[in-house]
């Protein structure tokens, strides 16, 4: 993990923030933004990004591939509560709460806008549309993670796996990351399987199912979706309403 203070991405040219799907800056919120920022973190893959109940002053926007955020029991068995993708803020629960409890880990090689953690109230104090933009992402972070327990308490593994390839998908496409109902898959099928709640055994028969039913494929870290409606008939699943989402 390595920091650089004279960070490449200047808030100003950020390539978040030619993105459609992100709600663009007043000028005083982009001059407030700059300076909130502190630097960037290039974070080699399989790296902890934030670690559960360790008190980081830090918290930081994914500007740059993929994490998850996951959480353990004590004999090790993990549950990946979700992805994160470029846009997503982590570290929010520890700015508020004082607390972290769950981790988070790069996926892939990541770049991280880094802010520090005492300036938050100075956001909720000084600039109402920021504040409200953060309130948004602890809230969407909330219907995620309902999502997600629907598919543990209710779905089936061919259900909650198909719930799963569309979600990521969808939130890929909003990014960049995906094109032609395709995406890479950085993760791997011992992901799936803590995503899901299911053995990796289950997980790794219930992936080979859908794929000989044509419902998806996955080759070389890439997964095609191939049956769309089939996947979101099978999944009960429902676009999102495309809304501007907050950057900071």
């Amino acid at each position: 993990m390595t920091d650089s203070m004279n960070f490449q991405t200047k808030c100003h040219a950020c390539p978040l923030r030619q993105k459609n799907v992100f709600r663009p800056f007043e000028d005083k919120e982009l001059d407030f933004v700059t300076k909130f920022k502190t630097g960037e973190l290039q974070v080699e893959a399989g790296s902890t990004i934030i670690l559960e109940d360790n008190k980081t002053p830090h918290i930081y926007t994914l500007l740059e591939g993929w994490a998850f955020r996951h959480t353990s029991l004590a004999d090790g068995r993990r549950q990946v509560l979700n992805f994160a993708l470029p846009g997503d803020l982590l570290g929010l629960q520890l700015a508020v709460l004082n607390e972290m409890q769950h981790t988070v880990t790069a996926l892939t090689d990541t770049t991280l806008c880094v802010f520090q953690k005492d300036k938050v109230w100075s956001v909720f104090k000084d600039y109402p549309g920021l504040a409200f933009s953060m309130t948004w992402m602890a809230s969407r972070e909330e219907q995620l993670i309902d999502g997600h327990l629907l598919s543990l308490g209710r779905r089936n593994a061919q259900e909650r796996l198909a719930y799963l390839l569309l979600h990521l998908h969808d939130r890929a496409e909003t990014v960049g990351y995906a094109q032609n109902q395709s995406f890479d898959a950085p993760f791997t099928q011992a992901h799936l399987s803590d995503a899901l709640g299911i053995t990796p055994v289950h997980a790794n028969r219930t992936i080979r199912t859908l794929q000989s039913e044509n419902y998806f494929s996955w080759k070389q870290n890439r997964i095609r979706i191939l049956n769309r409606e089939g996947l979101e008939d099978l999944a009960a699943y429902e676009r999102d309403v495309k809304t501007l989402r907050p950057l900071i």
